[in-house]
């Protein structure tokens, strides 16, 4: 196609870790919308290994990066607290900006890059991927379709295992500040999973806790003390008035992964995956009154990307890619963008606040 998007890509590992290599690398190669034309890392020497493990131009100084003319897109797949050196470059460079969630390691970060992003005009992307995915989108416009009847309850848990016995942190992952932990990153997905099929929450209560007291430092192999919370339990009312019971947990051993259990006066659906659903697949099953519950098929429609994109982390970012280029070849709406992310960030706050303070919080 002749007008190919040019793209930079700021996290990548020559020797193929991290989820720049494991997933937006894969995707890029099998769509033909945007080429990946540029790589960033954070040293001169990482950079030269880069540029020789993938045959492509590659810089270590990302305002070096923003400034070269023939790039449309940043990508930014760094660690969290490093998004917004990385995204503000690029915005006031004027690049289009995909950046991985969440966006920023606070709700003042997130508030300031929209608030850039919205002035620039520019396209922006935020790396929910969840919005993409072929059985959650499946599962909106059955609800959106009437299949479901009136929404009576959603119950979705998210349950991870992690001990302190098993090095399993960082020391940035250890600080709240920096917004590397599971309530921002599982908490963010998760609910953005729970807005995109049904719509916004009207009210919440909730509880954020610390149940795991240490962790052991994957580097250093050092007990310390844990800082962040690993169980989220809310209870909530939707817009549409169906209620949610949620709660997303860290749990010592057996964890079970995802599941979405949707109640309606019509039908239920059941959606089940090991681990999130914008990177494994999801199973869903399905009736409508007293059938018998079964398998649906998702409609091969609702996966876009070529099949040389591969299943797995892949599939979800290369789908956000091609919707990316759309949008800016086209001159068409983007979701989820940066203004979708300031929306997560600040649901967050409110459940964060609720367990502060013990009350019932009202959204707008």
């Amino acid at each position: 196609m002749t007008n190919k998007l040019k793209l930079g890509l700021v996290g990548a590992d020559a020797a193929g870790r991290g989820w720049g290599p494991a997933a937006h690398m894969p995707a890029l190669r099998g769509i033909a919308q945007i080429e990946l034309a540029a790589l960033c890392t954070s040293r001169p020497e990482s950079a030269a290994a880069a540029a020789k493990a993938y045959g492509i131009r590659a810089y270590h100084d990302i305002n070096e990066m923003v400034a070269q003319p023939d790039i449309d897109i940043i990508s930014t797949v760094v660690r969290i607290p490093n998004h917004y050196e990385v995204v503000m470059a690029a915005l006031n460079a004027g690049k289009h900006v995909y950046c991985e969630w969440p966006l920023g390691a606070s709700l003042a970060e997130t508030e300031e890059m929209a608030a850039v992003a919205r002035d620039k005009g520019v396209v922006t992307a935020i790396g929910l991927q969840g919005r993409h995915d072929p059985t959650l989108t499946y599962i909106k416009e059955l609800y959106d379709q009437g299949w479901l009847g009136e929404l009576h309850l959603v119950d979705m848990t998210m349950r991870t295992t992690s001990t302190q016995e098993r090095p399993s942190k960082r020391e940035y992952e250890r600080e709240i500040s920096k917004g590397a932990h599971l309530f921002n990153i599982i908490g963010g997905h998760t609910l953005d999973h729970l807005v995109y099929c049904f719509g916004p929450l009207f009210e919440l209560s909730a509880r954020v806790a610390t149940r795991v007291k240490q962790l052991r430092m994957v580097d250093t192999g050092e007990m310390v003390d844990a800082q962040t919370p690993d169980n989220v339990l809310l209870n909530g009312v939707l817009a549409n008035g169906g209620l949610l019971n949620y709660q997303i947990t860290s749990v010592p051993f057996q964890a079970d992964g995802w599941r979405m259990a949707v109640y309606g006066s019509k039908g239920t659906l059941i959606a089940t995956t090991q681990g999130l659903p914008q990177i494994t697949p999801v199973t869903l099953l399905g009736a409508q009154g007293n059938e018998t519950l079964s398998k649906l098929p998702v409609p091969e429609r609702l996966r876009f990307v070529p099949e040389a994109v591969p299943f797995g982390p892949p599939q979800n970012v290369g789908q956000a890619y091609v919707r990316m280029a759309e949008a800016i070849l086209e001159g068409k709406t983007f979701n989820p963008s940066f203004e979708d992310a300031l929306a997560v960030h600040k649901l967050l706050e409110a459940i964060q606040r609720s367990s502060d303070e013990g009350c019932i919080v009202k959204l707008g």
